[in-house]
């Protein structure tokens, strides 16, 4: 199933959800880096829970949150308009609510 992006590609949504996109401002060399850096981490933190490594879970951790940051995915907004920052809301809740009920409507008479 092709990922849900508002129309305004800020968030992406999950289980109606709103989470935060990665800036597209990024260069395409720049993005990929930081993603391969960022699923680095995440395979650290699995890796250190299997070991049960407090410390190499506390840095793989903050590895992770680094990537993310750098990515535009949390820590400042990377948009300049003065909108505030919908992370993690319900969609629902949001001022996106109309277009995903829309779309869910949509999607739940096609599917």
């Amino acid at each position: 199933m092709p990922q849900l992006l508002t129309p305004d590609g800020r968030y992406l949504i999950v289980r109606g959800r709103l989470w935060r996109a990665s800036n597209p401002g990024l260069p395409e060399a720049e993005r990929q880096r930081l993603v391969d850096a960022l699923m680095d981490a995440r395979r650290a933190v699995k890796d250190a829970k299997q070991a049960d490594d407090a410390t190499a879970l506390t840095q793989a951790r903050r590895d992770v949150d680094v990537a993310k940051n750098a990515l535009g995915e949390r820590g400042p907004v990377w948009w300049s308009d003065g909108t505030p920052d919908y992370n993690r809301h319900l969609a629902k809740n949001s001022p996106y609510a109309d277009w995903y009920a829309e779309r869910s409507a949509h999607t739940d008479a096609s599917g």
